[in-house]
C-alpha cells in the first residue's frame, strides 16, 4: 500500500524552529517530487514548497522564502521540511504529497498525500 506520512509537528513558540519529515512506503520516493502544502483553521489549504525528484530544484511561495528549507533524503525515502523563524500565521496542519513535476501548488496535480501534522506557534 503506497502511504505518505508526515511527522515532527508540534507547538512551538514565535521566533521558534521545527523540522517535519515526510516518510513514504510502499513505493520509492526518489521517483517523485514532493510538495508540502498547509491548511490553517478557516481557511483553503495552500502550497508552500516543493522539491523535484531527481534534479532536487526547490521551489517556494513568498510567504516562507528564507525561512523555510526543503530536501530530501533518497536513501531513507525521506523528504524534510525545516522551518524557521516561525510565526503564529504559520500555524496550520501540514502535509506532504508526492507528484510527478513541482509545477505549482493544484491539489488535483498531487497523486498521493499524507494525513498532516499539525504545527502550532503561540506563545
Amino acid at each position: 500500500q503506497w502511504q505518505l506520512e508526515e511527522s515532527g509537528g508540534g507547538l512551538v513558540q514565535p521566533g521558534g524552529s521545527l523540522t517535519l519529515s515526510c516518510a513514504a512506503s510502499g513505493f520509492t520516493l526518489e521517483t517523485y517530487a514532493i510538495g508540502w502544502f498547509r491548511q490553517a483553521p478557516g481557511k483553503e489549504r495552500e502550497g508552500v514548497s516543493c522539491i523535484s525528484s531527481r534534479s532536487g530544484v526547490k521551489d517556494y511561495v513568498d510567504s516562507v522564502k528564507g525561512r523555510f528549507t526543503i530536501s530530501r533524503d533518497n536513501a531513507n525515502n525521506k523528504v524534510y521540511l525545516q522551518m524557521n523563524s516561525l510565526a503564529p500565521e504559520d500555524t496550520a496542519v501540514y502535509y506532504c504529497a508526492a507528484t510527478a513535476y513541482c509545477s505549482g501548488y493544484l491539489s488535483s496535480a498531487y497523486d498521493y498525500w499524507g494525513k498532516g501534522t499539525q504545527v502550532t506557534v503561540s506563545s
